[in-house]
């Protein structure tokens, strides 16, 4: 897998990009003399300088040392949000495709599960948020909140229509007639043949998840000024852009694109390494129209 994974280019050129950013976002504040939110008044609105490498915003902030401290919020947001999302699918979905048929109370509580996913698949999650609004403050954990109570619904039914699959194939069953324990079918069988679609998934579901703390942001729903976040930024950057300091909004835009560039690389490679035959059905489904995503949240029966 990993040899199938470092021959493709535009998987090796996204997970570098995706290092490059990382590093950066850790290291790049501290490689200037200046802070995310120091304000300089006889610095506003420099172009990219010596001084300033990414040049300054309208209250004389440096842009460069607050588009990496963007970067550790944007990061944070999408690992987070991601794994929260990944774990609670794979638990509230594995449970649910395991113990079905395995006796009527089984079957019953498979069928509440699948009940409360599609209740909650109909409920927008930008609903959520405001809701959460009520009684929590706009912020970082406001929105990572938001995103696990919503996120995880697709990948259960994701894992669930897996782990229904794999209780049909021989190992399993040879297993169980063996009086096999429980857990060692789950840890021994199912786990191992979950892990690729898990990390495939993941790797979409992270630059998803910063894709929303973006919209969020833009909408103030989010992360607020004056913490730095990409889409703060860009957000800040578009009164100023019409007076020529394309600055302002170049850099913050050109991460947020880079990022969802590194990732989907990522997946995409991921993707083509462990199943090679997802990416042709991928292909074929997008050459007739088919929005894969979208058809990966559906919850299967």
């Amino acid at each position: 897998m990993f040899r199938k994974f470092i021959s493709n280019p535009i998987a090796v050129l996204g997970t570098v990009t995706l290092l490059l950013i990382i590093v950066f976002s850790l290291i790049g504040e501290s490689l200037t003399s200046f802070t995310a939110s120091e304000q300089v008044k006889e610095a506003t609105n420099l172009p990219p300088s010596s001084e300033h490498w990414f040049g300054t915003d309208d209250l004389g902030r440096d842009i460069w040392a607050r588009t990496w401290a963007g970067g550790k919020i944007s990061l944070t947001v999408g690992l987070v949000a991601a794994a929260l999302d990944i774990g609670l699918g794979v638990l509230i979905g594995g449970f649910s495709g395991y113990v079905r048929g395995r006796n009527r109370l089984g079957t019953l509580i498979d069928e509440w599960i699948i009940r409360g996913i599609e209740v909650l698949y109909g409920i927008p999650y930008l609903l959520i948020v405001i809701l959460l609004l009520i009684v929590m403050k706009p912020g970082l954990f406001t929105i990572i909140i938001a995103l696990a109570l919503t996120g995880w619904i697709g990948m259960a039914g994701l894992i669930r229509a897996q782990v229904l699959s794999l209780k049909q194939r021989e190992f399993v069953i040879a297993a169980e007639r063996l009086g096999t324990s429980h857990m060692k079918i789950i840890y021994g069988h199912l786990i191992p043949n979950l892990t690729g679609i898990i990390i495939v998934n993941l790797s979409f579901t992270i630059p998803a998840a910063i894709f929303s703390e973006s919209f969020l942001s833009f909408i103030g729903l989010g992360v607020q000024s004056p913490a730095a976040s990409w889409r703060t930024m860009t957000n800040d950057a578009l009164g100023t852009l019409l007076s020529g300091e394309w600055w302002q909004l170049f850099f913050p835009a050109i991460m947020i694109a880079l990022i969802m560039f590194a990732f989907n690389a990522i997946g995409d490679g991921l993707q083509d390494a462990i199943d090679p035959k997802i990416v042709k059905r991928n292909r074929k489904e997008k050459k007739h129209g088919t929005n894969l995503i979208f058809r990966k949240r559906n919850v299967s029966r």
